[in-house]
């Protein structure tokens, strides 16, 4: 026995054999149909994601020796996590805007420099949660490093946080400088102990940016590029970044000394949302 339980059965009434062979190909045929039906509907999964537009390049098929930290890409940011639609970290811009940053870039590593970029293109979706979280009040995760001194509850009405960005528009970037042969970098911890973003540089996160006198999206004006507390070696490293690009067509975001945006704009009036991955310019 195999342990299974038979069922008494009772006798057949006559016919029933051939009445209980149609039900079976009745339900065949049913079954048949279904599959087919099911086959033919079209997928009920998501529709696809968009695509840049013929204009767009990864930055690394127009120039390999810019070097790349992708910040919103990782949780070292002032949200405390990955931000939505960076798939990949790399730079995706304008084709104008990465030839005129590779022209930057030539000048730059004759005199012992290199360009490294924290962000590029910027998908609406990533805004989108730059928003969320800045009507969360309750979030102040990462608060310490990257805006101390700032109520969170001021970040719309001061400028630091939009509903659109000059990011997603593809011809806009934050970077800074980095000195030759440029020294490695080590990852971050989520949840290790942070520092406030305008401390002297020897104390906050490590960097091998040049001394800017503030990191990368410190929300404080001392963050404004031509802020009258930078002087010295940061005075001149700031000046070194924006006379670089400057001289190449862009323009620099007088509250931030990292933001530029390459003019004119090949699309001034579009904003994008197509994530930040190699697939999104063809798999260039």
């Amino acid at each position: 026995m195999t342990g299974l339980t038979r069922l008494k059965t009772s006798p057949r009434p006559a016919g029933a054999a051939p009445f209980a062979s149609a039900v079976r190909a009745l339900g065949a045929l049913a079954a048949a149909g279904l599959l087919a039906l099911t086959a033919a509907a079209p997928s009920a999964s998501a529709a696809p994601e968009p695509k840049a537009p013929a204009g767009f390049v990864a930055l690394d098929r127009v120039d390999r020796t810019i070097l790349q930290e992708i910040r919103y890409a990782t949780p070292h940011t002032f949200v405390g996590e990955p931000v939505d639609g960076y798939r990949q970290p790399m730079c995706l811009l304008t084709r104008p805007a990465a030839e005129a940053l590779h022209r930057a870039q030539v000048k730059l590593v004759a005199r012992g420099y290199s360009l490294k970029v924290y962000d590029c293109y910027r998908p609406q979706r990533a805004v989108d949660h730059f928003v969320r979280w800045a009507e969360d009040l309750g979030d102040e995760r990462m608060k310490r490093e990257f805006y101390p001194l700032v109520d969170k509850s001021r970040l719309f009405e001061d400028g630091y946080i939009a509903e659109k960005s000059g990011h997603s528009r593809g011809s806009t970037m934050d970077l800074t400088v980095v000195r030759l042969p440029a020294a490695p970098t080590r990852a971050y911890e989520p949840g290790e102990p942070q520092v406030e973003c305008f401390r002297p540089q020897a104390e906050r996160f490590p960097d091998n940016s040049l001394d800017m006198g503030t990191a990368f999206d410190c929300f404080d004006t001392l963050s404004h590029t031509d802020d009258p507390r930078i002087t010295g070696a940061q005075r001149a490293n700031r000046d070194l970044l924006r006379d670089a690009l400057a001289a190449e067509g862009f323009v620099n975001l007088p509250e931030e000394w990292w933001h530029f945006t390459y003019k004119p704009e090949p699309f001034p009036d579009t904003f994008f949302d197509f994530p930040v991955a190699r697939r999104s310019v063809g798999g260039q």
